[in-house]
Parts: C-alpha cells; sequence; structure tokens
C-alpha cells in the first residue's frame, strides 16, 4: 500500500480530509458527523466529489454539509534525484 501511495504523491496527488455533517433519517434534528480521507488530486476533486455522488445516491442520510482540506505531502522543491555517496571511516 505504500509503494502506492507514494507513487500517486510522486503523480501530485495529495491527502484529502472530509467531514461530512449529515442529518439522521429518523431524526431530522440530529446531525452526526463521518470523516472521509483519500488521495486526490487538487482542483477538481474528481475523488472526493464522486464520494459525494454514491453518498446522495446509496444512503439515507441527507448530507447537511462537507468541510474538507487537502494538503499536498510532497512538493516540487522536496523531491530530487540524488546521485552520489559519501563515506566517512
Amino acid at each position: 500500500m505504500e509503494r502506492r501511495e507514494t507513487e500517486l504523491m510522486l503523480k501530485g496527488y495529495g491527502l484529502t480530509t472530509a467531514e461530512f455533517y449529515y442529518r439522521m433519517p429518523d431524526y431530522r434534528n440530529v446531525l452526526n458527523s463521518f470523516v472521509w480521507q483519500d488521495y486526490d488530486l487538487a482542483p477538481d476533486y474528481p475523488r472526493l466529489f464522486r464520494f459525494i455522488e454514491f453518498w446522495q445516491d446509496q444512503i439515507e442520510g441527507p448530507l447537511h454539509s462537507v468541510r474538507f482540506n487537502h494538503r499536498k505531502m510532497i512538493g516540487p522543491g522536496e523531491w530530487r534525484n540524488v546521485v552520489g555517496e559519501f563515506r566517512l571511516h
């Protein structure tokens, strides 16, 4: 799994964390929260919006709101190919 995550980060994906607030189907006055995380591409967020569509189609609890944060784990200035070796005796 770690190799897949590293490959995604090198392709520009970042970790997206979303907190969903939704109403209970039987108790509309009660708000619950659900936290979701996946690697996604900003600014379009295809995986996040696919999950929101899944929620709206398959889950009975209607969404009240969604808050999300996106963080790139590896940026262009942080990754470089280094060739060489130093030996200390």
